[in-house]
C-alpha cells in the first residue's frame, strides 16, 4: 500500500491498482527498486527487461516522495538498479515521458550525461492511441549505450 500512496502522491504519474504494483514488486522484484528514509519508503522504480531486446531496461515509472524531492534519490536509486549483477548485460534504459512533465525529462536527459551516453529522443505513442481523454502523447527516451554506470 506505501508504493501505491507514494505514487498517487507523484502526479503527473498515472496511478495504477494496487494489484499492480504487487505484481510489479512479486514478478519483476529483481528490475524494481524501493528507497527508504525514516522506515518510510521515500522512493520507488518499476523496471522490466524490454521483452524481446535483453540489453534493454524499460523503466516505467520513478516515483520519489515530496519529503525527499530533490536530493538525488531518483539518480541514486536508478544507479544503483542498473549496477545489479543481474542487470549486467543491460546496455540501455528506455522510459516514456509526456511532454508536460519537465521534471522527468530534465532526470532522464541529465541521468543519460551523468552516464556518458547518448539520450535520443521519439514518439513512442501518440495521444490519439489513448482513447481521447486528452492524454498527452509518450515520448520515448533511449539512454545508452551504458558502459560504466558508476
Amino acid at each position: 500500500d506505501a508504493i501505491y500512496q507514494l505514487i498517487r502522491s507523484s502526479r503527473p504519474l498515472d496511478l495504477n491498482s494496487r494489484y499492480s504494483y504487487l505484481l510489479l514488486c512479486s514478478h519483476f522484484g529483481e528490475t524494481c527498486i524501493v528507497a527508504e528514509c525514516d522506515s518510510e519508503i521515500a522512493g520507488f522504480i518499476s523496471a522490466y527487461i524490454h521483452p524481446g531486446q535483453a540489453d534493454t531496461l524499460f523503466v516505467w515509472q520513478v516515483a520519489v516522495s515530496s519529503k525527499v524531492r530533490n536530493m538525488g534519490i531518483a539518480t541514486s536509486i536508478l544507479k544503483k538498479l542498473i549496477e545489479r549483477s543481474n542487470l549486467n548485460t543491460v546496455s540501455y534504459i528506455e522510459t516514456t515521458v509526456t511532454p508536460s512533465n519537465r521534471p522527468s525529462i530534465s532526470f532522464f536527459r541529465s541521468f543519460a550525461e551523468r552516464l556518458e551516453a547518448v539520450c535520443i529522443e521519439s514518439v513512442y505513442f501518440p495521444g490519439h492511441l489513448f482513447g481521447g481523454n486528452g492524454h498527452e502523447e509518450e515520448i520515448l527516451f533511449r539512454i545508452g549505450p551504458i558502459t560504466n554506470p558508476s
